[in-house]
C-alpha cells in the first residue's frame, strides 16, 4: 500500500506540474497545530493535539500543489499530497480547497485513502500569512481521521 500511495502521490505531483507547464510563481512552507478526532476498531472517540508540516508550490492565483506531515502522540505520523484550488477574496484573505491522498500510520497499524479539506487565510505580512482549516484524511476505511489545524505560512 504504501508504495501505490508513493506512486499516486509523485504521479498527481508530476501530472499537476507538467500540466501547468509553467514554473511555481511561489513557494511556501507553514506549520500548525493540529486538533484531530480519529475512530478505528481499537479506539472510539480518540482525540488530542498534534503537529503539521506542510509546503507546496503555488503555480498562479488560483492553483498549487502541498504535501503534509505530521505527527501526535497516538499515531506515528500522516503524510499526504493534494491539489490546492484558491479563490482569492480580497487582497490578503484567501479561501482553498484540498484533494488528494493521504496514509496515516498508527501505532497499531495504518491506511491510506482520498483525503480533502478546506481552509482559509489571512496575510499578516507580503510574506506571512495566518490559516485555519479542516482536513478529513481517512473516511469509510479502516480508520476514520479528520482534523482541524491552526498555524502560519512563510511564503519565499
Amino acid at each position: 500500500m504504501k508504495k501505490r500511495l508513493a506512486l499516486a502521490a509523485a504521479f498527481l505531483v508530476g501530472a499537476c506540474v507538467t500540466a501547468s507547464n509553467v514554473q511555481a510563481e511561489q513557494w511556501y512552507v507553514g506549520g500548525s497545530a493540529m486538533f484531530w478526532d480519529a475512530d478505528d476498531s481499537h479506539h472510539s472517540g480518540d482525540d488530542d493535539i498534534g503537529w503539521r508540516l506542510n509546503g507546496g508550490a503555488q503555480f498562479n492565483r488560483y492553483f498549487a500543489v502541498e504535501g503534509q506531515l505530521g505527527g501526535g502522540s497516538h499515531f506515528d505520523y500522516l503524510t499526504g499530497i493534494y491539489a490546492k484550488g484558491i479563490l482569492p477574496l480580497s487582497q490578503g484573505i484567501r479561501l482553498y480547497g484540498l484533494a488528494g491522498l493521504a496514509e496515516v500510520d498508527f501505532h497499531h497499524g495504518d491506511d491510506n485513502d482520498f483525503s480533502w479539506g478546506f481552509g482559509g487565510e489571512l496575510d499578516l505580512s507580503p510574506k506571512l500569512s495566518l490559516g485555519a482549516d479542516y482536513m478529513n484524511y481517512l473516511d469509510g476505511s479502516r480508520y476514520d481521521f479528520d482534523a482541524v489545524s491552526v498555524g502560519l505560512r512563510y511564503r519565499f
